[in-house]
């Protein structure tokens, strides 16, 4: 018995040992400052940027107008579609066709109309831009999450928005005397021509602002987009002759048109993003 306690007391303990082997292991010069978040500022490991890309936007193709509907009739340009694009949900970014569902000067005055064809494509994940051209000329209107309908409730998310568009003139092309030999710039020439040069646009949108869920609002004898405190952020009436735009809470717009409150209406479209049943 005391030759068995003698050579336990004498032999190593293996748990000091491995403690041991594990502090030896440690590599020269690395790094032990406390750095897991817990006793120190945690710094995460270098990494590279991933080297995957969202796919490239086609441009959009605008579809509907008919071949005798004049230029001045045609309200939306692609280089306007291309900033209210920005702003769509990304699934509908993807979208490089739009399709014209209404037009106050291909299908005729009436709201009833604009219901009727927008009807077809209600249930489906697409989206609506609502175009409005004003007495002034301005441009200006609304992104819809559904198709306009009849409701006695406010339908719609908060992805909706309201937006306003101006159309930037050219600069004037430099006055040059008879006697010069410079050409002009090419800056200039381009934006002369109208060719080369896309539309200036100056364009301003007005997002969802979260203080109540009043998107979009339509009876048979109106539609409107918009509202709070008595206020429509855009209303239109059923023969499309006059509209109303003030700041309303849903969006903290500025009224869209230049005209006033209250507007002349000279044209309406509804374009649909996405695809079309059938």
């Amino acid at each position: 018995m005391t030759d068995l306690l003698r050579r336990f007391s004498s032999e190593p303990h293996h748990g000091n040992k491995a403690h041991g082997s594990n502090q030896s292991s440690t590599p020269a010069g690395a790094n032990t400052s406390n750095n897991d978040g817990k006793n120190g500022v945690f710094k995460p490991p270098h990494r590279t940027a991933s080297p995957f890309q969202p796919p490239p936007l086609y441009p959009i193709t605008l579809k509907g107008y008919h071949s005798s509907t004049s230029s001045s009739a045609q309200l939306l340009s692609r280089t306007l579609a291309e900033e209210i694009r920005l702003l769509v949900p990304p699934r509908l970014q993807l979208c490089e066709e739009w399709n014209l569902v209404y037009s106050l000067d291909q299908d005729g005055v009436s709201l009833g109309t604009l219901y009727k064809k927008c009807d077809d494509l209600r249930g489906l994940r697409n989206g609506f831009v609502l175009v409005v051209k004003d007495g002034d000329g301005g441009l200006f209107g609304a992104y819809l999450t559904e198709a306009p309908h009849p409701s006695p409730h406010y339908y719609g998310t908060g992805e909706c928005f309201l937006w306003r568009a101006s159309i930037l003139s050219p600069p004037a092309r430099p006055a040059t005397s008879n006697n010069s030999l410079a050409p002009p710039t090419s800056s200039a020439s381009s934006f002369a021509s109208g060719t080369s040069t896309p539309d200036r646009i100056r364009f301003k949108a007005f997002p969802y602002s979260g203080v109540n869920d009043y998107m979009i609002l339509c009876e048979t004898g109106f539609l409107s987009v918009g509202g709070g405190d008595g206020h429509y952020g855009l209303w239109l009436d059923d023969t499309f002759e006059k509209g109303i735009s003030s700041s309303c809470p849903t969006f903290g717009n500025e009224p869209l048109s230049d005209e006033g409150e209250k507007f002349d209406i000279l044209g309406v479209e509804i374009w649909s993003i996405g695809n079309l049943r059938g």
